[in-house]
């Protein structure tokens, strides 16, 4: 009697896998992200559309020059775009978009060997390479306009002309840094500010953070200790001297937090993969945000803050290894 040879498939750990893939994951942060583009169209009109393609046509072309594989259909490159024209001014300049994106994927991600290998976030690698250079239109707001058609004339600016004068505000971070003028929390939360199109309005952030985080495409470990951190810091800073520093609430809601803490701080390649390293990494962060906003020369610090604890990623991973089975201290 001749036995039938069973097919079995000898392999190592982990036997389990999850069915999730990258092209999947990417297309799930992406669907988070239209309807923030969405409102911020409403909110600045047709030039978010105009710096959203300049960003994801530099980001798409610098993979598929620099790129050793076919990696255009995994989607990283049109969400690295996405996520770095989400963060710059509305009235920014076209061609500043375009060269910020191929910074961000050349030396943000390429230069390190590709997707997987990148120590820093590649959108906000481009986004310190444009305030580095180009400081004025970085930091150059405009309000919220009446007519969604609208284009700023300084998005066709030609490269390295002079942009036009356009009607500047200061964004409320800006308002509470150097005015000491504090701006209603229900304006931050249904997007009724000045600053980055993509983060004005918190409440759309923070569902579109919960949708992530129920997909299981970000770990809500690190959502949790950077917002708790920020709030518990600036809450002991509120509860000292309340005409100087920020509320918890302000804090939370305004300039950049909810959008870099959903979208840029848990990224999975440049964030730690075990438990208790997120939670020192999300710490961290909350810490970076609130020295350099409080007492720091910028109003802002969330970019340099997620940059920072980037660089710590290999040392947290390092020492916080869970202890495999069996072993003996």
């Amino acid at each position: 009697m001749k036995l039938k040879d069973p097919k079995l498939i000898v392999q190592a750990a982990p036997f389990l896998r999850q069915g999730l893939t990258t092209p999947q994951a990417m297309l799930d942060v992406i669907y988070a992200l239209l309807p923030i583009v969405l409102l911020s169209t409403y909110f600045f009109g047709v030039s978010v559309l105009l710096i959203l393609a300049a960003t994801i046509l530099g980001a798409v072309l610098t993979e598929w020059i620099f790129s050793e594989k076919n990696t255009l259909l995994d989607g990283s490159a049109i969400l690295t775009g996405l996520l770095l024209g989400l963060t710059l001014p509305p009235n920014l300049p076209l061609w500043m978009a375009f060269i910020g994106s191929v910074v961000g994927v050349g030396l943000g991600k390429t230069i390190w060997g590709g997707l997987g290998n990148n120590l820093f976030n590649p959108a906000l690698v481009g986004r310190a390479f444009l305030l580095a250079n180009f400081p004025v239109a970085m930091t150059t707001w405009v309000p919220q306009v009446d007519n969604q058609l609208t284009i700023f004339a300084s998005n066709l600016t030609m490269p390295f002309m002079q942009s036009p004068d356009t009607i500047s505000t200061a964004t409320p971070l800006g308002l509470m840094k150097f005015e000491q003028q504090v701006t209603p929390w229900s304006n931050l939360i249904f997007g009724n500010s000045s600053g980055s199109f993509g983060e004005t309005c918190g409440l759309l952030i923070i569902l579109a953070g919960l949708y992530l985080i129920l997909r299981r495409a970000i770990d809500w470990r690190i959502p949790v200790a950077i917002l708790g951190s920020v709030a518990i810091f600036t809450g002991l800073l509120f509860t000292y001297d309340s005409n100087i520093y920020p509320s918890p609430m302000f804090s939370v809601f305004s300039g950049g937090l909810l959008f870099g803490t959903f979208f840029m701080a848990t990224d999975p390649v440049t964030s730690p993969l075990t438990p208790k390293g997120t939670w020192i990494f999300g710490i961290g962060i909350g810490i970076i945000v609130v020295l350099i906003r409080v007492f720091g020369g910028f109003p802002e610090g969330v970019m340099y803050a997620i940059l920072l604890m980037n660089a710590t990623v290999p040392l947290i991973e390092r020492y916080t290894q869970p202890r495999p089975f069996g072993h003996k201290s």
